[in-house]
């Protein structure tokens, strides 16, 4: 994507914000807006010194400060003067307006940033191919397991060893496997299932590799993906690599919102995470770490449901670069069905809860940098005060269509429509991806993003309650497609 139309495409995102704060009755979006930019600017300032690998930052202050003692009260103080009466739903939704516009006014110039930075990174010449381990953990995998180490056999690098984990499968997993052996894939079974973190444990304390690579057995990783992943560990400050994942099966409205939403989040949000060196999830698809850095964490934990988010939140907190790759790509399932949905992210936001509940210390000590300031303040906002905010602002949509302000509504929900198309064009164009893709937009602010947040708040609860919490298993597909 050129240099003018991302730049043209980022204009029309600010239009379209300030068009916000126009269409919005009084002053209330734009101090809004203002706020928003503001915090935004200090965190772009900062930005400067996290490429110079100066990321403990420990005096810069947090997105939870600012929210807590400048910008809620000032909100919730002007509304009290303007309105006569203090309004908490209206103050709930102008700070999520605030922390929708800092989000914008952030993501959007590190976005053009970062594609900077990465059109004119400088080209590395390797004299020297490490060894690399590639692990693929499998329970009751059947249906995708060849497929996955076929694709691994054809990935273009020097010197990389295979080895597959069965673990305790019912079915036929481990004698499917085992016929790649005469191709060098060694393949190991546990009697009992332990577990994915117990699988990649196995693997990784027999592997050779200086560096591990994992990848779900339902995944498929792309060719020429381990060579620029590689090239990425030539800084030896970096620590660990995030793949770009992508959505294989694209077969029906649900699998096709779940593209676009890897597309968004891998190609907007995850951009300003690798400014910062960051990356909050190296996701199991295709995840890259220097072995000796996983041994002095202790390798996988068991007691979370996300043992990739726990993982790279291990590593962060010694103070390591975590990054993440654009064009090294790997090619997953997701649920074809509501149902799979369902419990797939459920256990993907209990086990982020439990990390951040194992981990709460990040809170409270400045030493850990942006991984404080910025990822888990971020995480909190997307996983807490967002969903909450959004059942709010349903209530508040339903009483303004009673007191005949339904088209109003209606307005203001088609800009923030029209900016989510627009960002995800953005997006899409920045992977050149399918660009028909993007006429699903409109679900991520009104239908899709619901049922995101519900299972949210729900996961949340479940947490907090300790219910019990289990893996679970997805319907597989196996469907197949060539990777390049």
């Amino acid at each position: 994507m050129g240099t003018k139309k991302l730049v043209t495409i980022t204009v029309v995102l600010v239009f379209e914000l300030i068009l916000v704060a126009v269409i919005i009755p009084g002053f209330i979006a734009w101090i809004c807006l203002g706020i928003g930019a503001a915090v935004a600017a200090y965190f772009l300032f900062a930005a400067r010194s996290a490429r110079n690998r100066n990321r403990r930052a420990s005096r810069q202050i947090t997105i939870f400060s600012l929210l807590s003692f400048f910008i809620f009260p000032i909100i919730v103080g002007w509304l009290t003067v303007y309105l006569g009466y203090l309004s908490i739903a209206t103050a709930l939704l102008a700070t999520a307006l605030t922390v929708e516009f800092f989000s914008n006014f952030l993501a959007l110039p590190l976005t053009i940033y970062h594609r900077h930075l990465e059109m004119n990174m400088p080209a590395i010449h390797m004299n020297y191919w490490p060894v690399v381990t590639i692990v693929v953990p499998a329970h009751n995998e059947e249906k995708v397991i060849e497929r996955c180490i076929e694709a691994i056999i054809e990935i273009d690098y020097p010197k990389k060893e295979v080895i597959v984990v069965d673990d305790g499968s019912k079915d036929r997993t481990y004698q499917l496997a085992s016929k790649y052996r005469s191709n060098g894939v060694k393949v190991l079974h546990r009697a009992t299932a332990g577990g994915k973190s117990a699988a990649l444990n196995t693997g990784i304390l027999i592997a050779k590799g200086e560096i591990i690579i994992t990848c779900d057995a339902d995944s498929m990783i792309a060719r020429s993906a381990l060579r620029m992943i590689i090239r990425r560990f030539h800084d030896p400050q970096v620590s660990a690599v995030a793949g770009n994942v992508k959505v294989l099966n694209r077969t029906n409205l649900l699998t096709k919102c779940q593209a676009l939403e890897y597309i968004v989040n891998q190609n907007i949000w995850r951009r300003l995470f690798d400014v910062f060196g960051v990356v909050p999830v190296v996701p199991g698809p295709l995840a890259s770490f220097r072995k000796k850095d996983l041994k002095e964490i202790g390798f996988y934990d068991k007691d979370t449901l996300t043992e990739d988010f726990d993982t790279t939140i291990k590593l962060l907190k010694t103070t390591r670069v975590v990054q993440a790759l654009t064009e090294a790509y790997v090619y997953t399932e997701a649920p074809v069905n509501w149902k799979d949905f369902i419990k797939q992210r459920t256990r993907w936001n209990k086990g982020t809860f439990q990390t951040i509940v194992k981990h709460r210390n990040v809170f409270s000590n400045a030493r850990f940098g942006y991984l404080r300031n910025l990822t888990f303040q971020y995480v909190i906002l997307s996983m807490i005060f967002v969903p909450f905010v959004s059942i709010v602002s349903l209530f508040v949509i339903a009483l303004a269509v009673i007191g005949g302000y339904g088209l109003q509504a209606l307005v203001v929900m088609l800009v923030f429509m029209l900016i989510q198309i627009t960002y995800s064009f953005l997006a899409v164009q920045l992977d050149n991806e399918d660009v028909k893709l993007v006429v699903f937009a409109p679900f991520f602010v009104v239908g899709y993003k619901e049922l995101r947040n519900f299972i949210k708040i729900k996961s949340l609860f479940d947490v907090i309650l300790k219910r019990e919490s289990k893996w679970g298993s997805l319907e597989r597909v196996g469907t197949t497609k060539k990777t390049a």
